[in-house]
């Protein structure tokens, strides 16, 4: 059985092997709890559809860009979260997508505040999880999206990295060009079959 002591020896003797960067994950995506995992998925879906692979096994790294998932819980298991967040730099990791629910969603905070100055961005899992996750004082910023809405955070991460990247930045053109290209087809179908077809078609 996995224990927390082993999870924070992990990280800890991952960011003292000082791996060359195209072998560590990009993005680290971290919740409270697996109960998260079906609102955090959306980071996931986001970063696949870009193209990303996400790394199960640090001896075994994929090609090009890369995310690692993760429960850390803030209350549960703080030192599993230092661990975490202070090894993050130099574990490889670019940006952390941080998602936490309840009203003392604590995790995201914690985490940028711990990670400084690596990107933060946090995803309140559940609408009561907003103010906690965007309480952050003046000095210890945090970039925040809308609760539930993780599959924003996964571009957020990505627009990160496309800064200096033309070709990342490419292909967060092209899904944004996709999607704004699926609205245009759903309103044809909706105008062409009406509401009532359209309705009974989609559900």
């Amino acid at each position: 059985m996995t224990t927390v002591a082993d999870l924070v020896d992990l990280f800890e003797s991952e960011a003292a092997r000082d791996r060359p960067a195209e072998e560590t994950p990009d993005v680290g995506v971290i919740m409270g709890s697996d109960s998260d995992l079906d609102v955090m998925a959306g980071a996931h879906d986001a970063l696949t559809d870009l193209g990303f692979t996400e790394v199960t096994d640090y001896d075994d790294a994929p090609s090009g860009y890369s995310f690692e998932s993760w429960v850390v819980s803030a209350h549960r298991t703080p030192d599993l979260m230092y661990a975490y967040a202070e090894t993050a730099v130099d574990r490889g990791l670019d940006v952390v997508i941080a998602g936490a629910g309840g009203k003392s969603a604590d995790l995201p905070n914690m985490t940028a505040s711990l990670a400084y100055p690596l990107p933060v961005v946090g995803v309140p899992v559940q609408e009561k999880s907003v103010d906690s996750v965007i309480g952050m004082p003046t000095g210890a910023p945090l970039t925040a999206v809308d609760a539930g809405k993780s599959y924003n955070a996964g571009l957020s991460a990505a627009q990160f990295l496309a800064t200096d990247d033309p070709e990342l930045a490419d292909r967060l053109r092209d899904l944004h060009a996709d999607r704004r290209d699926g609205v245009a087809e759903v309103s044809s179908d909706l105008h062409t079959r009406g509401t009532e077809r359209f309705r009974a078609d989609r559900d």
